[in-house]
Order: structure tokens, then C-alpha cells, then sequence
């Protein structure tokens, strides 16, 4: 949901990968938000020196919270921010740090699905790797969370705590685009993480996020990350498929 007045902006990509993160946590807790997906306006700000940036910063995405002139890039940051500015952080310092060793397990998801985001291309011994193994551990490691703290198919959060907190809504913007846009992922993961394929589900189907997800496949369709990084997974799928080993490895 946009609105030129609102309380945030968003710079990033017309895809979802990393934006679905902060769109699914502005979407659920039902804060409008304006985005700025233009890739030649998003290049020109990236590229300006450092003392021009609102804040020193590589790549998006990027987020401006106008009513603190406060501007924000990584996703954990982002996230952090978000989480502990709209009470999605658990306050138990516990709980706290399983939320970011959470955040910080998406990222390395993503960072390896994309080979360091398209530093390189996937060759079909690295894929082979990857889709037979390292990517089943991951979907095993956020299993065994969730079952840890009382997870079930039908109920529960992945922590543990009472309602959804910001680990729940970041384990369904990094499962979901995957299983939504890429061939065997949804399967892939009812197999090796059936109660995180449940709970990412009852995510998705939340209105709020159910009504992003739908005007979101509207505007980009079945994109995941895009690039030739995107091309380059595709054509893995295509000609290799998802060479699971279900014991996993590391």
C-alpha cells in the first residue's frame, strides 16, 4: 500500500527477494509506505558520493522513516528498526538474539541462492551442491527452531511467543517468494520443513499480506530477483532441478 504522504519510503527493486522482507512487515502492521522502484533513480542514488547519500550506503534497499529525517539501509537494520520501533521485537534478550540470528540466517539464504548476489553464475557441480544439500539444511535449520519452541502445522510461532513476531514475518518473506515464483521450491520445502511451510501459509494469508502479495503479482509477476543471476537459477531448475539429499550437509 503507497500513498505519497506516507510515514515511510522505500527504495529498491521492482522484485521481491530482499523487499518482501520490509513489505510484509509494513503490510502487516498496516503502515502505508511510498516505494521508489525506478532501477535508474535507485542507480543514480547508489552511485553518489558518499557525503551526497542520506546515509553511506552500497546497494538497497534503503528505507527513509520521514517523521525522524532518518534514512536506513541493510535489511537486518531495517528490519531491527522496524521490529523494535513497532513492537515486533520480543523484549527478552533471549528471544531478541534468536530474532537476529533469524534475520541473519535469511540473508545467508539469500546470499547463497544468488552466489553472492550474481557475483557469479551457477555451473551444475555448485548447484548440485547447493540444491542437494546446503539448501535442505537451511529449510532443516529453521525447522528445528520452530519445533524447539512449540511449532506445530497448525499453530505456534517460530519463537515461541504469543502473537506473530518480526522472525515469523521474516521466515515467510524468505520462504514464500521462493515457492511462489521458483519450480520445486514449494514441494522442496513441505519435505524438509513441513511446519515452516505451514507456518509461512498462515503468513501469507493474514489480509493485509494477502492483499500486498496480490497487487505485488500484479505489478512484477512470477520475477524472484531478476537479473541474469535470476536466469542463471532458471536455468539450473530447468536443466538440473533440485537434487535433494534429504540428510542434508553442511
Amino acid at each position: 500500500m503507497t500513498t505519497a504522504q506516507a510515514p515511510y519510503k522505500l527504495y529498491y527493486w521492482p522484485v521481491p527477494f530482499r523487499g518482501h522482507f520490509i513489505r510484509f512487515v509494513l503490510a502487516y502492521l498496516e503502515i502505508t509506505w511510498e516505494e521508489e522502484t525506478d532501477p535508474d533513480t535507485i542507480a543514480e542514488l547508489k552511485m553518489l558520493p558518499c557525503p551526497e547519500q542520506p546515509v553511506p550506503f552500497m546497494a538497497p534497499p534503503l528505507l527513509c522513516d520521514r517523521e525522524h529525517n532518518f534514512h536506513v539501509n541493510q535489511l537486518q537494520a531495517i528490519m531491527g528498526y522496524l521490529g523494535r520501533k513497532h513492537g515486533l521485537m520480543p523484549d527478552d534478550p533471549v528471544l531478541a538474539a534468536l530474532t537476529d540470528k533469524v534475520l541473519g540466517d535469511c540473508g545467508d539464504v539469500l546470499e547463497e541462492l544468488t552466489c553472492n548476489c550474481g557475483e557469479a553464475m551457477w555451473s551444475p557441480v555448485g548447484w548440485a551442491d547447493f540444491s542437494g544439500k546446503r539448501l535442505p539444511r537451511w529449510m532443516q535449520i529453521f525447522e528445528e527452531l520452530g519445533r524447539r519452541h512449540g511449532l506445530s502445522k497448525n499453530a505456534g510461532t517460530l519463537l515461541g511467543t504469543p502473537s506473530l513476531s518480526l522472525a515469523d514475518l521474516a521466515t515467510a518473506a524468505l520462504w514464500h517468494p521462493m515457492c511462489e515464483t521458483l519450480p520445486g521450491f514449494s514441494d522442496l520445502l513441505q519435505q524438509e520443513a513441513p511446519l515452516i511451510s505451514a507456518l509461512t501459509q498462515r503468513v501469507v494469508q493474514i489480509p493485509q499480506i494477502e492483499g500486498l502479495l496480490q497487487q505485488q503479482h500484479t505489478r512484477l509477476g512470477k520475477v524472484y530477483c531478476g537479473g541474469e543471476i535470476e536466469k542463471s537459477i532458471r536455468l539450473m531448475l530447468d536443466t538440473e532441478g533440485l537434487k535433494c539429499n534429504p540428510q542434508g550437509g553442511s
